[in-house]
């Protein structure tokens, strides 16, 4: 029996950006900006999505990556009562949450690392990261060097070998779980985590709650070395994200069409029986209206989103076209928001309401979230695949052309009519074809038997 995150979509939330928090947590007070999120619920309920993915939460420095507390929400958030009653109020809702769990390293705050600098070679915490040196040095200055990630001084790397360590952070998860009652973790850089450690992972969450989900970051490699019964349950796929705005603006479905054949296909995928979070735009990435060369592709680009195989997930703001650059710094990629006040005044007025059909499609129509997939026509400018289960499918078009596009697409499963799912026009198969007309980069999605 399938679970919850076997289907669901999702919407990613980075809290204090769209909260407006300061960039550096030098506050003393408290300041509780996470009852402002509650009021995003209803929004997020009503563009069909049944998981939010909201992080980073804890006590760090800057940017919330850099952990000081793994078990005291930010102060510049609120505390954790708030965060306890954000999750209530979103599973009245019927929204589960997953929450960032930053365990690759911690930030130069950290209780550890502060007792490193302290007592020098008598801390009792030297193996709980790793290269600690003490005959080198930092840009702090602290007479020590260290390892960090991708040599970022302020994100020293743990040493997840080390028995302590691993038994740390297990008790942080059994504590979120058991304090927030959260639904599932997003691994950060879980391409840097070390395998032992989340197999032992999967095992406590499992036995924590049943249902729980694992989901990593990792950019590039075999998905499948971290998507297994052993590991994780999901990965970013960093691959289709891609294709997704150079098959537009390069005119190249064939690069999307190649990416979900290898990796999906219902005769030969590498990643069938998997089910990957795909996604548009992040915080970490440039928003997709940024990414793409003609904005009139984004119709097509989120009807390919929540119809290829995968958990498709919206990023805050991307819903009504909210811009932001990735070569402007990470903060043009995490604004702070007024929900009534982006709602009222959109920058692309049509998108939420294609965005809110499509969450609302995957609910009416399982075998978009479930069914086999199956390429139907293809051509650099136009594509058409169906998902497919038993007597019922979903056939999806898209044309990324500056004219119509006239499809035939031959029937993939046998029927006397078929609905326009947007538009709710009954269609009757042409010489046992779907004959269709398809925009400028326009999506239509038609149903059969079912």
């Amino acid at each position: 029996m399938s679970k919850w995150y076997d289907t669901a979509a999702f919407y990613h939330i980075y809290p204090l950006g769209l909260c407006g928090a300061p960039r550096q947590n030098t506050q003393e007070e408290t300041v509780h900006r996470l009852p402002k999120l509650e009021t995003w619920l209803s929004h997020i309920r009503e563009l069909g999505c049944e998981g939010i993915y909201i992080g980073p939460l804890f006590e760090s420095s800057a940017h919330g990556y850099d952990t000081i507390d793994y078990k005291k929400v930010d102060r510049r958030l609120g505390d954790n009562e708030d965060f306890r009653h954000f999750v209530d109020k979103a599973h009245e809702l019927g929204i589960r949450v997953v929450v960032d769990g930053v365990f690759n390293h911690t930030g130069r705050e950290f209780f550890a690392f502060q007792d490193i600098r302290q007592n020098r070679e008598n801390s009792r915490y030297c193996g709980w990261y790793k290269g600690i040196w003490f005959g080198g040095n930092n840009a702090w200055n602290d007479g020590l060097s260290y390892e960090s990630w991708r040599n970022c001084g302020d994100l020293i790397n743990l040493n997840l070998q080390n028995r302590e360590v691993k038994d740390y952070l297990l008790d942080v998860i059994r504590f979120w779980i058991r304090e927030f009652d959260i639904d599932g973790i997003r691994l950060d850089c879980a391409d840097c985590l070390d395998f032992d450690f989340m197999k032992e992972m999967r095992w406590v969450t499992e036995n924590e709650k049943e249902d729980f989900w694992l989901m990593g970051e990792v950019i590039h490699g075999d998905y499948a070395r971290w998507a297994n019964p052993q590991t994780l349950h999901s990965v970013t796929n960093y691959e289709l994200h891609k294709g997704l705005y150079s098959g537009h603006n390069d005119h190249n479905y064939f690069e999307i069409a190649h990416t979900i054949r290898r990796q999906f296909d219902e005769n030969g995928g590498i990643y069938r029986g998997r089910v990957l979070y795909s996604f548009v735009d992040n915080h970490d990435v440039s928003r997709i209206v940024n990414r793409l060369n003609n904005r009139s592709h984004l119709k097509s680009i989120y009807g390919l989103l929540y119809t290829l195989p995968g958990l498709p997930s919206v990023y805050y703001g991307s819903e009504w076209g909210v811009e932001g650059r990735k070569e402007n710094g990470d903060n043009d990629l995490r604004p702070a928001l007024e929900l009534e006040e982006i709602k009222n005044n959109p920058p692309i007025p049509w998108l939420e309401e294609w965005i809110t059909l499509l969450g609302k499609a995957r609910k009416e129509y399982p075998v978009l979230a479930t069914g086999r997939y199956r390429e139907l026509t293809l051509t650099t400018r136009q594509y058409a695949f169906a998902r497919i289960d038993g007597a019922a499918a979903v056939v999806t078009a898209v044309n990324n052309d500056d004219n119509d596009a006239e499809f035939w697409i031959r029937m993939p499963v046998q029927a006397d009519r078929m609905r326009d799912i947007e538009t709710g026009e009954i269609l009757e198969p042409e010489y046992e074809q779907i004959h269709i007309i398809v925009p400028p980069g326009g999506c239509r999605l038609i149903s059969i038997g079912c």
